[in-house]
């Protein structure tokens, strides 16, 4: 009985770690994606018309930190509930 119910600790553990990193991997993903996306189009915007460069690269650069610190609070809350 006792073998039992630590393999089955051990197995939820195992459980619970895989689906941390399911997250985590989950959100870097999300992060890269939303990112790529968004200097994309700010560059295509600079492209077009060079002028809006200063109007439009400071706001993508405070996006880009939003959704860095997105996969950051991920990173953290993973490490804090591990």
């Amino acid at each position: 009985m006792e073998n039992t119910i630590a393999s089955w600790t051990a197995n939820t553990a195992a459980v619970k770690y895989m689906f941390y990193f399911l997250a985590m991997a989950i959100a870097a993903y999300g992060g890269t994606a939303a990112q790529s996306k968004a200097a994309s189009v700010a560059l295509e915007g600079i492209a077009r018309n060079p002028s809006a460069a200063d109007k439009i690269q400071t706001p993508m650069i405070l996006g880009l930190a939003l959704m860095e610190s997105l996969v950051i609070f991920v990173l953290i809350s993973v490490f804090l509930v591990g």
